[in-house]
Formats: structure tokens, C-alpha cells, sequence
């Protein structure tokens, strides 16, 4: 087990293409904040995005993404 330099505190490790994280880290300095705490703060309302089915919604985007990535894989 290792230890976080970071107590209370776990790294989230995610796979995005060039263009996508490059849009993460623009959008939180444009607000003055980092990546790290727009996740942190995001968690808490991403239950309601994630429950909005309709198309077009987030969840139906990240299910497409998912399933395209795992397309890849194989």
C-alpha cells in the first residue's frame, strides 16, 4: 500500500484524449480553479446529471464513449 502525500485524499486516474484534457485544464483556469476541485465539486451533483436518460444527456454521452473505447480494446 502507498502512502498519499495527501491524507484524507485518493488520486482519480482517467484516460482522455488530447484535445479533452487540454478542454478540462482550460475551463478551470478561464475559472480560477483546477481540475482537481472542479471533480471534487462536481461530485456531489453529478447523481442528478446522471439521472437525466433523454438523448443527447450526459449519461448517453459517456455510454457512447464507453462503448467506443471498448470497441478499441478488443
Amino acid at each position: 500500500m502507498t502512502t498519499s502525500p495527501h491524507p484524507g485524499r485518493t488520486a482519480l486516474h482517467a484516460y482522455l484524449t488530447d484535445k479533452n484534457h487540454e478542454r478540462w485544464h482550460e475551463l478551470a483556469g478561464q475559472h480560477g480553479t483546477t481540475v482537481s476541485a472542479l471533480l471534487e465539486a462536481l461530485a456531489d451533483d453529478l447523481a442528478d446529471l446522471l439521472a437525466d436518460d433523454r438523448p443527447g444527456s450526459l449519461v448517453r454521452r459517456a455510454r457512447a464513449v464507453s462503448a467506443a473505447r471498448n470497441r478499441r480494446a478488443r
